[in-house]
């Protein structure tokens, strides 16, 4: 019977000590913005299903994208164009700082009806409306009515967009760097093994590139060093305070214009 008994503690303590292992594993998650618009953004389909897409609304290839990218078990981000500081062109589905609560709710449920699978957000530009506690607060509601969550994608140090999300009650991320700030292969290769030396650090971190033809050739060739580093690729879901289920099918979003309690 001790014998019996000194098996199960053991058991139970490598049950544990191999959970532990797991969960202290270094982890990166690369987001591809930008995707909708050009037909090459097809090549991203090449990626890793763990690479996740976000998609921009009322693009060309957009919902194809989404569509095909979700059929690989990718999850789908909306890539929603937010106002910036240099007022730079935004495209379709964007937010202003113009917009009252109405609006901004109306145009959120537009881009989640164009583009299908979508389980979080996050900003295209946006380094002025982020600023903004008060757009903000509206787009984090929506989010949090919808079941999404979000992820800054800290084009502004001064950004107020995971603050309100936490206040909201909205599970939140951020960016911790940019692949190809530079369209330039050696550059994004340095800035790889700045992401892997950042997870070194870190643990968990997300890096953010683009569809250029050169950054997705960098990643397929840069992704196998992960491994040797002890690092793993995974989805963007995974580093969620708080794990989320994979949405299958998106459910109609809510379009009510509810005040936020302060």
């Amino acid at each position: 019977m001790h014998i019996f008994f000194s098996f199960i503690i053991l058991a139970i303590f490598s049950f544990f000590s191999a959970a532990a292992l797991a969960q202290s594993k270094d982890k990166i998650a690369i987001v591809i913005d930008d995707i909708g618009y050009r037909a090459t953004d097809k090549s991203a389909l090449q990626l890793p299903k763990q690479v996740t897409f976000s998609v921009l609304p009322h693009t060309p290839f957009g919902r194809e994208l989404a569509e095909r990218g979700n059929s690989q078990q990718r999850e789908i981000l909306l890539h929603v164009p937010m106002e910036s500081i240099d007022n730079l062109l935004l495209g379709p589905g964007a937010l202003t700082a113009s917009m009252d609560e109405a609006n901004v709710k109306k145009t959120l449920a537009a881009s989640i009806a164009d583009i299908p699978h979508v389980i979080g957000v996050n900003n295209h530009m946006g380094s002025r409306l982020t600023q903004m506690s008060e757009p903000m607060a509206w787009t984090m509601q929506f989010l949090k009515d919808n079941d999404l969550f979000f992820l800054d994608s800290r084009t502004s140090k001064y950004s107020q967009a995971e603050y309100v999300a936490q206040r909201v009650g909205v599970p939140s991320l951020h960016r911790h760097l940019f692949l190809d700030n530079k369209i330039d292969e050696k550059y994004i290769e340095q800035q790889f093994h700045k992401l892997i030396s950042t997870s070194k650090q870190e643990g968990a971190v997300i890096a953010i590139a683009h569809p250029h033809p050169e950054t997705l050739r960098v990643i397929k060739k840069m992704l196998p060093i992960l491994a040797m580093n002890g690092i793993e690729l995974v989805e963007i879901s995974a580093l969620l305070p708080v794990q989320k289920v994979r949405i299958s099918q998106q459910k109609p979003p809510s379009t009510d214009a509810k005040s936020l309690s302060e």
